[in-house]
């Protein structure tokens, strides 16, 4: 109320405590609402309000949007789900789920009018769709599954030359209706209550806007070098423009800027646009977590994955929540990082404070007894 409606504070304590509430003419003078509307009139006057919003927009009018159709998906008894572009499979046993993005297998479109033709089934829109879904669906349905994997497999380039054609067409409204999806399934990654990890394994399309996720998640790992058996074109990560601003996260900071918080090494970065890194410079330019060669990398996975889906589903969500959000506090942020909310959040529930929670097993060498669901 203080914040985003810019209440009065003593009027703000005032409406939080009175029972009855406050009615149309003191609500507007206290700025709780921007008009109170008699019952006759109200219809009209929300109509009138509406044309004086969409006349003051930028956005272009459109004769004939694209028609969003149903998603093609099959989900198994087990929880996993194949999309066209999206496979989800999931582990129930050991409380894990992989989310395996495909790069495009056609050309990027022409131009936007092909684009506005390809209608949903563009690349960039499906993926978008098939991704924000397969994210609900685990959210909802798979809640011990407390640890994703984000893969892909593709040809970077290619991806990067479908965003290319968002990126470079800001003020078309299919171009720019598109972006803002990306930004928002982006975000829906960055306030998920799972631990996340994404592999940048051989033969990986993790370039431009899908190179967000190797950001958005809480570790990456990458292969190192050739591994045996494997024939796949190394690893590689791949800037593009999109990473500089394109896709920003609730505390209105790039993911880069959130990485390297504090420092100016995120504009530095912008020298390496548009040229693969290989595991070695990536990780020089701290791309990602760690790099790991063949033999490693197999043993250090399985490893963290059976740690990580080991601890206390509230303790890794309320580390996650704030360590996501470096910089500035916004109201985004005040929502789904704030520290306090999630510490007391944590510490009314069972896992914490219930008869074998951990905090009543602190100290007794008798690890507590969690309910393994992540909410």
């Amino acid at each position: 109320m203080t914040d985003k409606r810019m209440v009065r504070r003593d009027r703000a304590d005032v409406f939080c405590s009175t029972e009855e509430g406050v009615k149309g003419k003191r609500a507007v003078q206290w700025k709780l609402v921007d008009e109170a509307v008699p019952n006759a009139r109200f219809d009209e006057v929300v109509a009138a309000r509406a044309a004086e919003f969409a006349s003051a927009s930028d956005k272009p009018d459109v004769a004939q949007g694209i028609t969003l159709g149903p998603l093609e998906r099959t989900i198994s008894d087990d929880g996993s789900v194949t999309y066209g572009l999206v496979e989800v499979t999931v582990d129930r046993a050991a409380r894990r789920a992989e989310i395996l993005l495909k790069g495009p297998e056609g050309d990027a479109p022409a131009d936007v009018d092909a684009l506005v033709a390809e209608g949903d089934q563009s690349y960039i829109l499906r993926l978008a769709r098939e991704l924000e879904d397969a994210i609900l669906h685990l959210r909802l349905n798979e809640m011990e599954a407390g640890v994703w994997v984000f893969r892909s497999q593709g040809d970077p380039e290619a991806v990067l030359t479908h965003e290319a054609l968002i990126l470079d067409n800001p003020d078309h409204w299919l171009a720019n209706e598109i972006r803002h999806y990306w930004k928002r399934v982006l975000k829906r990654v960055d306030v998920t209550s799972r631990s996340l990890v994404a592999l940048v394994e051989h033969g990986s399309c993790f370039a431009g806007v899908l190179a967000e996720l190797l950001w958005a998640v809480d570790r990456s790992y990458m292969m190192e070098d050739e591994f045996e058996r494997d024939n796949r074109p190394l690893a590689t990560i791949t800037l593009s423009d999109g990473n500089f601003g394109a896709y920003p996260m609730g505390n209105d900071l790039t993911r880069l800027q959130t990485r390297f918080y504090g420092s100016d090494d995120a504009e530095g970065l912008r020298d390496h646009i548009g040229a693969p890194s290989e595991a070695e410079e990536a990780d020089e330019a701290g791309l990602v977590t760690e790099i790991l060669d063949d033999i490693d990398w197999e043993d250090e996975i399985r490893i963290f994955l059976e740690e990580r889906a080991s601890f206390s589903p509230d303790a890794m969500t309320g580390m996650e929540a704030n360590l996501r959000f470096a910089g500035p506090e916004t109201m985004e942020t005040r929502i789904f990082g704030r520290l306090t909310a999630w510490q007391n959040w944590i510490f009314n529930r069972p896992n914490a404070v219930g008869e074998d929670g951990a905090l009543q097993r602190y100290g007794t060498g008798v690890r507590g007894d969690f309910n393994m669901e992540r909410v």
